[in-house]
């Protein structure tokens, strides 16, 4: 993710801003009805969203999302 520079939450969604000045805002609602089947996926999604939004960003552009909920929903794994 060259270029990543930084998140910025808002109340439903994650904007992220490039280095070249693009900005890209993720629909968090959107995300959690994709990826958030189970109470405790959901729950995870809002844990991160709200504890770690560089790195849920990061998952959702990079398309690891999926991978990292059907590991098993363990916020433990992202220690600073």
């Amino acid at each position: 993710m060259a270029g990543f520079r930084r998140s910025e939450q808002t109340p439903f969604d994650i904007e992220t801003r490039f280095k070249d000045g693009t900005t890209l805002a993720i629909d968090c609602i959107a995300v959690e009805d994709e990826y958030g089947n189970t109470p405790a996926q959901r729950a995870e999604l809002d844990w991160l969203l709200y504890n770690k939004p560089l790195e849920y960003a990061q998952m959702v552009l990079g398309g690891r999302m999926e991978r990292y909920l059907s590991l098993g929903c363990d916020h433990g794994r992202l220690e600073d």
